[in-house]
Formats: C-alpha cells, structure tokens, sequence
C-alpha cells in the first residue's frame, strides 16, 4: 500500500509532500477512533530498553526534524516508535533558509535538505507539547540556537530552551551538529563545546532539583568530525557529565553519489549516510569503552541496518528518511526483528 502513496506524495515538491503527510498525521492522532486504528495497525511488539535512566518500550525512534514544531507528536506516537524526538526547537519563531530547501535523492534514497531550523519557537512547540502523554512513549526534544544568536551567547538560547521544556520532556538534545546554520558546527570544538556544556550543566542540576527528577542531556554530533575532533568532542561530553550522544547528524559529504540532486548544498540523510554513522557509533563505543550510551541514527531504512547499529554499540536507533522511502511499517518491521 505504502509505495501507491508514496509515489502519489513524490509527485509533490518535497517539503510540500512533507507538510501534507504531517497534517494527515496531526489529523489521525486528533480523531480517538483513528488513532485507536493506527495503535493496532503499527502496535510493534515489547522490546524494552533502559537507557539514560528512561525505560523505553522498544528501540526504535524518530529522529528531529520530521516533526520539529510538535504539530503531529501524537498522531506519530501511534505507528509503533519507542521514543519521539521533537525539534529542532529554536527560543524565537525563525523562517530558516530561502526555499527550495529541501530535495530527495530518489536514485540514492537519500534527501538533502538546508532548512536552517525553521520553526514557530518554543512557545509554541511548549503549548503542543502539554497535556497528557502517549502512554509508554518517551518523548525528546532537540534544541538549537537561532540564527541571528552570536555563537559566543548560544548558550543562553540553550539555557532558556532548557529551561522551557525540562517540565515537559523525558530527555533533552543539544544540537550543535546542523551544517545548516552558519557557525553552529564551530560549537563541537573543544573550548566552544567545553564552556556550552559547563553552563548546561549547572542548568540540569538545578533542573533536577526543582522537578524533582534527572532529565537526561545528549548531544548531537555530526558524522564530518575528524578522529582528533571527535576525540575532543568526547572527552568534552564525558567531563560534564553529558548522558549520552547522538550519531550522527547529516553529512556535508556527497561520496558515491548518483542524483542529479547531489551537489545540492545542505546536510545529507539516508542510505548513503549509513555506513559513516555506523563507523561513528563503532568509534564512540570504542573510545568510551561503552560507557557513554549512544543512539545510532543516518540511513537506517530495514532490519538489517539497524541491526547493524545496535551491534556496533548503540542502545537506540532512529529513523527518519528511511521513514520517507519505505513508509511507517518500517518501524514495526525492525522491531520484530529484534530478538
């Protein structure tokens, strides 16, 4: 069924076909006897996981950026995911980047996209994201800085975002990974990412204080790191007391590549990106001899590629443009096969 629907929405410009299927979403999970259906179309087997002090009921999440103001959370909650990440959510209402900003890859089953964190803000995203839950769903949200932030103040963006959705979120991203926002990879370096994380940190203390709960903090690295970057990077993370890492992000990198598409600028997800997440995940757990718990995320689009992340080390996997190209019963699928 899913590929007659698909080839109906790829007749759409990418970001419109995208909105659409995100209002038919935010529609189904409104509508009681609808969202009843979905639960038991894509209810996906118990594959339970604890990660991060969270108890999630299987493995398999959506990555940020498919929903990134919360429009549709609920709706998503029903086709079978562990856990929904959220965002990137950004403290002011941004436009992001001039259109068209977003292109599929079909020869590749890749996108790229450049959207530079479009959104309606966190007041918003807040107001969508209250109220009862999915019962069993764990939900993140990714925040980011806005664009017209100086990179020497991010950290107030990320501290007022904090500070907004620690009451409402089971865990908290920190994105310094987009390539789609001029400077924001410059805060994976050592002293930026060092001194960004300093100030989170003291933030999540207090936050836990107050809530009277831990809310777990990642961050999200991008797959371009060099070794002696990625290395920095960890040693960063690990010295604030982060609680985890997400791998990857999308890449700058266009190796391999065969769609008249590809030289679009922005980040790239998708198949082409599988192998140098998983190669990321392998050196992240290798490095922190698996101490540091990682979600695999970049080209997971079947049972077997995720399957391979977990064996590489990660304790979660997400998916996002595998969702594109195969459809909700992906979810469903991996978590089946895992034993």
């Amino acid at each position: 069924m899913y590929p007659f629907f698909r080839s109906l929405l790829f007749r759409f410009n990418p970001e419109r076909a995208h909105v659409l299927t995100l209002s038919m979403v935010r529609l189904a999970g409104a509508l009681p006897p609808v969202r009843g259906l979905l639960r038991l179309w894509f209810r996906a087997p118990e594959r339970p996981v604890e990660a991060f002090g969270l108890h999630f009921a299987n493995p398999v999440g959506l990555a940020a950026g498919y929903d990134k103001d919360g429009l549709a959370w609920r709706g998503l909650a029903c086709l079978g995911f562990g856990h929904i990440e959220v965002g990137t959510v950004t403290t002011r209402r941004q436009k992001g980047n001039q259109r068209p900003r977003l292109f599929r890859l079909v020869e590749d089953e890749a996108l790229i996209n450049r959207m530079g964190f479009p959104g309606r803000g966190a007041e918003f995203v807040h107001r969508r994201l209250a109220g009862r839950k999915h019962p069993g769903l764990v939900l993140g949200v990714n925040i980011g800085k806005n664009k017209d932030t100086l990179l020497e103040e991010a950290y107030k963006d990320y501290l007022d975002l904090m500070r907004v959705f620690a009451p409402l979120a089971d865990y908290l991203v920190v994105n310094v990974s987009s390539p789609n926002t001029i400077g924001l990879r410059r805060l994976q370096r050592r002293q930026e990412l060092d001194g960004l994380l300093g100030e989170l940190y003291k933030e999540t203390v207090s936050q836990d204080l107050e809530l009277g709960r831990h809310v777990p903090l990642l961050v999200k690295l991008a797959p371009d790191l060099t070794n002696d970057e990625l290395d920095d990077a960890l040693d960063v993370i690990v010295g604030n007391g982060v609680d985890g890492v997400i791998a990857s992000n999308t890449t700058i990198g266009r190796d391999g590549l065969h769609s008249p598409n590809a030289q679009e600028a922005g980040g790239l997800s998708g198949k082409p990106l599988h192998n140098s997440s998983l190669e990321m995940v392998r050196a992240i757990y290798k490095r922190t001899d698996g101490s540091l718990p990682i979600i695999g995320v970049g080209g997971i689009d079947s049972p077997e590629s995720a399957r391979a992340m977990l064996d590489a080390g990660a304790v979660l996997v997400q998916v996002y443009t595998g969702l594109v190209y195969q459809g909700p019963g992906l979810v469903k699928q991996i978590v089946k096969s895992i034993g």
